[in-house]
């Protein structure tokens, strides 16, 4: 049987009796697809996600789920599920992401409900629950840069001397990542996996399947150095210290210094845009997901503003320079 034969057959047996129609929902970066399921009657609609077992593991979901929900934050809620077929129906938490109403006017508040949801989340945390944001997993993270995005995007071959740099920079990312005070971490806490919502209990959280315990700052990097959305530093560095002071305040294990914090929270971005760099560049090799690409330029700046901030980051600098040259603005005087 057809896979979508199969969600609409299982769907009729969570809904019996009722008439409904389905419509893709959004598109993902993995196998897992969403469908809006609609009633004939009116009734609020829902959403079905459609997790392949082979690909996608639907457990990991359902776990964070009850652990967010539990620390107070709004999630979509479980009405049915099926691990092992890898179907889950869940309430519609609405068609709007950050991205899509995120605007001058509006971006402090959206986003100061957006920190307050990720205090409650990080002021939950405890060990021993989710997986560790090991070493292992970090470092597996950042060889996806050299992996996908060097050699096969840019088709660049790496010397003795550049891999030997490489490492270096790694080696050192890691030692400031591992030694940060550890939390939930959602691993995804961006613009378009949080949903405006019509009765004001902003953000709608989705897509937190693979939280991990690990670095605090990781969260807020993920936030606030977007792949999809760039926000001034000014902007970005006031919303910064007011969750600083609050996290103080509230006991979470944010540094004494807003400095070395701030200093965290920058190299943590180092890794991730790394990192993301190397997924979109797989999504669009192997996946043929092109759409990616237009945000690898937002990224490979974010990158390019933290090496130029910290000295020990200049060979990396000079690597993303030769493999993406900015371009020289040639002037003309009269």
């Amino acid at each position: 049987m057809h896979r979508f034969d199969q969600l609409q057959q299982w769907l009729a047996a969570q809904l019996p009796g009722q008439s409904f129609q389905l419509a893709p929902a959004s598109a993902d970066a993995s196998f897992r697809r969403y469908f809006r399921v609609s009633f004939a009657d009116g009734s609020p609609s829902r959403i079905v996600m459609d997790a392949p077992p082979e690909h996608e593991d639907c457990r990991p979901w359902l776990q964070v789920a009850e652990l967010f929900a539990a620390a107070g934050v709004h999630v979509p809620e479980v009405l049915a599920h099926d691990t092992a077929q890898g179907f889950l129906l869940l309430s519609d938490l609405g068609q709007r992401t950050y991205l899509q109403v995120l605007d001058a006017d509006n971006a402090h508040g959206l986003y100061a409900e957006a920190l307050g949801s990720l205090i409650a989340i990080q002021a939950a945390s405890r060990p021993g629950v989710l997986p560790e944001y090991s070493r292992e997993l970090l470092m597996r993270e950042l060889q996806l840069f050299p992996d996908w995005y060097i050699a096969r995007h840019k088709g660049f071959q790496l010397n003795d001397s550049q891999r030997a740099m490489l490492e270096a920079v790694f080696a050192r990312l890691l030692a400031v990542h591992l030694d940060e005070p550890k939390v939930f971490v959602h691993r995804d806490y961006h613009s378009r996996n949080l949903m405006h919502l019509e009765n004001g209990r902003n953000p709608g959280i989705i897509d937190f399947q693979d939280a991990v315990y690990g670095p605090l700052s990781y969260d807020l990097v993920s936030l606030f150095k977007d792949a999809y959305i760039f926000w001034e530093e000014e902007f970005v560095l006031d919303l910064l210290a007011r969750y600083w002071d609050a996290a103080r305040r509230l006991g979470l294990p944010v540094r004494r210094n807003f400095a070395d914090f701030h200093r965290e929270f920058e190299w943590m971005g180092v890794q991730r845009h790394l990192k993301v760099l190397g997924i979109f560049a797989r999504l669009y090799h192997r996946d043929g997901k092109e759409g990616y690409l237009k945000e690898m330029p937002r990224v490979l700046d974010y990158l390019r503003r933290a090496c130029r901030r910290y000295g020990e980051l200049a060979p990396l600098l000079k690597l993303l320079d030769q493999l993406d040259p900015e371009p020289v603005e040639v002037g003309y005087t009269f």
